[in-house]
């Protein structure tokens, strides 16, 4: 067996489960699931009738670069979205589809690291555990930059060890944040960029959440738009990686796509050929009818503005519950053992939220997430707002 399995760490719902064995919740209430980022908003229509119209295609082998129509789709919707000149993005050498972004992430840290080196691998912490879990089985070594209110929940790239960004090969960005919801200006991407030029190496910029944002007045840029404006017309050293299953709430699809620097989608192309990883031609047209289509994510992004707009203040007199900028989580300080606030909460109310710690690990003496909770706010409105009001009632309750 490949002995780096044993660096991996026990994902982060198998320890919710340990937490949570042997508990018994009132049975008179229904539980709600809040730990888990899963959309739960009905599907748009369109894209389930034409994924049903095209399951005769499921006969033929897909191709693993992916339908041109496909590619096109998501190149246009790139510059639509982030306001970037027609044919900006060149669809056949600077976009693929994945499975998900999930699997792209971990795959694309397969292609980039150089194992054989002493490399790192940086990403924000807390963090999406892919990206640890990547690091490690790739051979590299993962190193945490610690984000928290006083750095505004992004990664303090100044504060980062010259000799730290001399042995980066890869550095992971996610913005909006997962879980405070951060979102990063133009101005700190180019920076971002400026020392990926600088010490050679390559930014991932996860933006699967770049559709849920709760100012329309702010949309999030992307990591490709700052390096159009910074003067890199081939977005050197720039791979973004989006999805459907936060924009279309549509999970168990699995469609995404990665797009940047053609050098590097060439090889990370080479080595999907070998992955086996191509996406059924089914589920390709059904996503070319949703990246073609914008007003069923306007409509997505407004239900989670409402559900924000209606959870925040049952909670504010109780727990110091911020708006964020973007995604679909409250990121909370409990003011206590992040661990046993999540088990007694589940233990009297029958509510799942995630321990913060769960989500980050030890860097500089501390762990961001410990005495914090995650709560996805995925379900529908009023099954967010009877939450929010358990939530209310058990913190009164410990006072």
């Amino acid at each position: 067996m490949n002995p780096r399995l044993n660096l991996l760490h026990a994902y982060p719902f198998e320890r919710l489960a340990r937490l949570k064995d042997g508990v018994v919740p009132p049975a008179d209430l229904p539980h709600i699931a809040m730990s888990i980022g899963e959309p739960q908003h009905t599907p748009p229509a369109f894209i389930l009738d034409t994924l049903r119209e095209n399951l005769n295609r499921l006969g033929t082998y897909p191709a693993t670069v992916g339908l041109i129509e496909l590619r096109t789709a998501a190149a246009r919707w790139l510059e639509r979205r982030f306001g970037m000149p027609a044919n900006a993005v060149n669809a056949e050498t600077m976009v693929l589809p994945v499975n998900g972004t999930r699997e792209a992430l971990f795959a694309f840290v397969q292609c980039v690291v150089d194992g054989a080196s002493d490399a790192l691998v940086l990403m924000p912490n807390p963090f999406y555990q892919i990206y640890e879990g990547a690091t490690l089985l790739a051979g590299a070594q993962p190193y945490f930059l610690n984000t928290t209110a006083g750095s505004g929940y992004l990664p303090d790239l100044d504060a980062v060890p010259e000799s730290v960004w001399r042995r980066c090969q890869l550095l992971f960005l996610c913005s909006p944040g997962n879980p405070a919801g951060a979102i990063a200006p133009p101005e700190y991407l180019m920076h971002a960029l400026s020392l990926a030029e600088r010490h050679d190496f390559v930014i991932a910029a996860d933006e699967c959440y770049a559709e849920i944002y709760l100012d329309e007045r702010r949309p999030p840029p992307s990591l490709l738009s700052a390096g159009l404006a910074s003067g890199r017309t081939r977005f050197e050293r720039c791979v973004v990686f989006h999805s459907l299953s936060k924009r279309s709430s549509v999970p168990g699809l699995r469609s995404g796509f990665v797009a940047g620097d053609p050098a590097l989608m060439a090889r990370f192309l080479l080595y999907r050929t070998y992955h086996g990883s191509a996406m059924a031609v089914p589920t390709q047209l059904a996503s070319i009818a949703a990246w073609n289509d914008d007003a069923h994510a306007a409509q997505n992004r407004r239900l989670y503005q409402e559900k924000f707009d209606r959870v925040l203040p049952i909670l504010a007199p109780v727990l110091d519950a911020q708006r964020p900028d973007g995604a679909f989580y409250l990121w909370l300080d409990v003011g206590e053992d992040d661990e046993r606030f999540t088990r007694e909460l589940f233990a009297q109310q029958n509510l799942t939220v995630l321990p913060g710690s769960y989500l980050a690990r030890e860097m500089d003496g501390i762990n961001p997430g410990r005495g914090r909770v995650r709560i996805s706010l995925t379900a529908g409105v009023e099954q967010c707002v009877a939450a929010a009001e358990r939530i209310r009632a058990f913190v009164a309750g410990r006072k």
